[in-house]
């Protein structure tokens, strides 16, 4: 914080509220709240996210930073107009405590946006909750499980209300650590991709991150000066994910080198990746049709292995699972065509069965 009589370097009259950690700059509450908007503006028009007549959801969770993404393109679609319809996107991964008081949080939320809202629930899409997961998992995998399924909830819930694209809350922390993980993991193909803005461009509905430039100290410092209510509880099943791990030595590094999130983001998005190198072909699922890599996306397997008692053959990767769905879907498919064919020469009266 800025020292006692330290005086706004914005606009030179009001008394500075804070040290912005991004630019070190000493800042009155009223001139932090204009740059931070500013700043959230120029990110958006410069990356052209979106279109005039499109409609937005955007991700819900209830935390601050999608409290504070809902909150701003609100804002500026009202200052600048964006001409976007804007709706809340809601994912009830079904977390007994933990998710029903957030999504009590974006129901205020939703009252004082005056923003319709959707709920989608991993019961209703799956027929699984999260906690049953956790049950039949055991104390680890969870994320593995509940990521996967989120991001499917998500895409699923925005093409039923015909949204045109999705927003999400996440920042430069976030992708930052992201960076870190997809390094220490070698996964070439999301460390491409994870420090764009704007992505879908493979199929996909649209993604876009309109506060990935934003550090997280300044998320928290904007919706404190804006009033804003939201939910800060850690998920129960959070102290187990390996993106903890990253977390906490991005926090080391930090502590460091203050630079540290932004030196990450800027090598992810600076990072070339040799022509030889094979990178994964997007096709669709051959059981849902959703978009992945393999023939069997990743959601599938996993339900897969749910259902018949197995949850942890899909996890990993391409899995034994995997192998032996596809053997036995080859299987189905000849049989059904076997007995089409029967079915077909039963029909034809020219048919002679010998």
């Amino acid at each position: 914080m800025p020292g006692p009589a330290a005086l706004c370097s914005g606009c030179g009259v009001r008394r500075a509220s804070l040290r912005r950690p991004r630019s070190g700059e000493a800042l009155c509450r009223e001139c932090f709240v204009a740059a931070f908007e500013a700043e959230a503006h120029v990110g958006i028009a410069s990356a052209r996210l979106f279109e005039s007549g499109e409609t937005v959801a955007i991700a819900a969770s209830g935390g601050k930073d999608s409290t504070v993404l809902a909150h701003l393109l609100r804002v500026l679609n009202e200052r600048h107009g964006y001409g976007l319809r804007l709706l809340l996107l809601s994912v009830d991964e079904g977390i007994a405590g933990y998710r029903d008081e957030s999504l009590a949080a974006v129901r205020r939320n939703q009252a004082r946006l005056g923003l319709p809202l959707h709920v989608v629930s991993y019961q209703q899409l799956y027929g699984w909750s999260m906690d049953c997961i956790a049950r039949h998992l055991g104390p680890r995998n969870h994320c593995t499980f509940c990521g996967v399924f989120r991001r499917q909830a998500l895409d699923r819930g925005a093409a039923f209300v015909g949204a045109d694209k999705i927003a999400t809350g996440h920042n430069a922390d976030d992708v930052a650590e992201t960076v870190l993980m997809n390094f220490l993991r070698g996964d070439v193909g999301r460390l491409r991709r994870c420090t764009e803005i704007l992505t879908g461009s493979e199929g996909t509905l649209p993604r876009c991150k309109p506060l990935k430039h934003a550090y997280e100290k300044e998320i928290v410092l904007y919706a404190y000066f804006q009033g804003l209510d939201y939910f800060s509880t850690e998920c129960i099943y959070a102290p187990n994910a390996y993106r903890g791990h990253a977390r906490n030595l991005l926090k080391d590094l930090e502590a460091t080198r203050s630079s540290t999130v932004a030196d990450l983001v800027h090598s992810g998005e600076r990072l070339a990746i040799r022509e030889d190198v094979r990178m994964p072909i997007q096709g669709t699922c051959q059981r849902c049709g959703y978009l992945c890599s393999q023939p069997l996306c990743k959601a599938c397997v996993l339900l897969e292995g749910l259902n018949r008692g197995l949850p942890r053959l899909g996890i990993g990767k391409p899995s034994y699972l995997q192998k032996a769905l596809l053997v036995c879907e080859k299987k189905a498919e000849v049989s059904l065509q076997q007995e089409e064919g029967a079915r077909q020469r039963s029909q034809d009266p020219n048919t002679i069965d010998f």
